[in-house]
């Protein structure tokens, strides 16, 4: 039996929680603290009985400060554990690299060497074959020994999907066609086009980011909160409060 498709202005949260999807942070510390005032502020001066914070992945590499994403949201979930984070390719990248320093995978390839600096190591590459080897070999090394093993923890805990109400929370989005039970990893971390053409309902609406947009991009079966905060300046989230849906926007320096 096919479950029915729900329409985004149909769909409703969880009774009497509000929930916060917050887009992808990539070493913007500075946008994410001033969501997390903002959405503090909202619960002080319009409370509600509970509520969750989910975070999108994709917490490290391009912008300038993944370790103190990484240390922020470690307190916030040990703080309250309705601090929620879900992972991002780039999160897993991370520990991919951190295990294998591999020099044309998506860390190296793609912000990692400004993650790397963030933990007070260098991973700029020598000019010759046999430079770039030795550089990555000793960069690799003060790396792994540079990150916290809180933070590894941190970054192997991470769920990939997770659900509330009416909304399917994932980082990249979802395969049409496969009951969202069964999603395959890969595909809640990387997939685009498929998902993203894809215009038929979904048994939940599918809350994601992986996917730079200039402003959210609200479909009848999909929100997508990637406002490409690091270098845009601008941290998106979703906010759903029963059947209330808005779109909360923090704006700071473009990087």
């Amino acid at each position: 039996m096919t479950t029915p498709g729900i329409h985004f202005l149909d769909a409703h949260g969880p009774d009497g929680v509000r929930l916060y999807a917050i887009g992808d942070v990539h070493g913007r510390l500075d946008l994410l603290e001033a969501m997390h005032r903002r959405i503090e502020s909202e619960l002080e001066w319009k409370p509600t009985r509970d509520w969750r914070v989910i975070h999108l992945g994709d917490y490290v590499d391009r912008g300038p400060d993944s370790k103190g994403v990484i240390d922020f949201l470690v307190e916030a979930r040990e703080r309250d554990p309705r601090h929620l984070m879900l992972a991002g390719n780039h999160d897993i990248g991370f520990l991919d690299f951190l295990k294998v320093p591999d020099p044309e995978g998506l860390f190296m390839r793609y912000g990692g060497v400004q993650t790397a600096e963030s933990y007070g190591v260098s991973l700029t590459m020598d000019a010759s074959w046999f430079g770039k080897a030795e550089t990555l070999k000793r960069g690799h090394a003060a790396l792994v020994e540079a990150v916290p093993q809180a933070h590894v923890d941190f970054l192997r805990s991470l769920p990939f999907s997770m659900t509330f109400g009416d909304f399917f929370f994932c980082h990249a989005g979802i395969r049409p066609g496969i009951a969202l039970e069964n999603q395959n990893q890969q595909d809640l971390m990387w997939i685009r086009d498929v998902f993203h053409n894809h215009s038929g309902l979904y048994p939940k609406i599918v809350v994601h980011g992986h996917t730079p947009v200039p402003e959210a991009e609200v479909m009848a079966n999909r929100v997508n909160v990637d406002t490409l905060a690091w270098q845009s300046g601008n941290l998106t989230a979703l906010v759903v409060d029963g059947a209330d849906k808005r779109i909360l926007s923090m704006t700071g320096k473009r990087g």
